[in-house]
């Protein structure tokens, strides 16, 4: 099940800067499917620097909300997202201080052997919501953990009003249900800024 010639992974941003959605083609047989979820050159090419630091693999029941989470770390972080099993959706929201779509929430639906996956830019809040019975996110960081430069907003902050696409009781942690919203960590300079 090699890759046809010429495959390559599409880069198309979206309404906030730097989001990007990644189309790549999925190559199926009678043994399965196989996909190249990110290539270096073709993010090169559109002129995004991503060095991966760190992998990490989520895997989460029906109506599981992670996020939003975001770093504040000197150096940022990215994420190149995709889905390996099951079907969840992708929440973005532009938490730069000083960006012109600041507060913008972007969702992208992501589902196993479909050809989407998310880039997602420095600065930015990421969280997601699984729709299927389970869901597995597997994602690249542009630089590692660091628990004490790493912060949440509040999933149900009425401000942002994500749509979340759950279909019963939310399951969130205690850590993020009980996170400050958007406004709160704004006052308290708690944000990245815009660059």
């Amino acid at each position: 099940m090699a890759a046809a010639e010429g495959s390559f992974v599409k880069l198309i941003e979206l309404s906030i800067p730097g989001l990007y959605v990644l189309e790549s083609p999925v190559w199926g047989d009678d043994r399965g499917s196989f996909r190249e979820w990110f290539k270096d050159e073709d993010f090169q090419a559109a002129g995004i620097d991503f060095r991966a630091q760190q992998a990490n693999l989520s895997i989460s029941k029906r109506n599981v909300v992670r996020g939003l989470h975001y770093s504040m770390a000197p150096e940022g972080q990215a994420k190149v997202v995709t889905c390996a099993h099951g079907e969840l959706d992708d929440v973005i929201v532009d938490v730069r201080v000083g960006s012109p779509t600041y507060g913008r929430c972007e969702v992208v639906h992501l589902a196993a052997g479909e050809e989407r996956s998310v880039c997602v830019p420095v600065g930015v809040a990421h969280g997601f919501c699984v729709t299927s019975e389970v869901g597995a996110l597997i994602y690249l960081l542009s630089s590692p953990f660091n628990a004490a430069l790493e912060l949440e907003i509040n999933p149900f902050d009425e401000e942002i009003n994500v749509p979340w696409t759950i279909s019963g009781e939310p399951v969130v942690s205690p850590k993020d249900a009980g996170a400050p919203s958007l406004r709160e960590r704004r006052d308290a300079h708690e944000l990245p800024l815009f660059h």
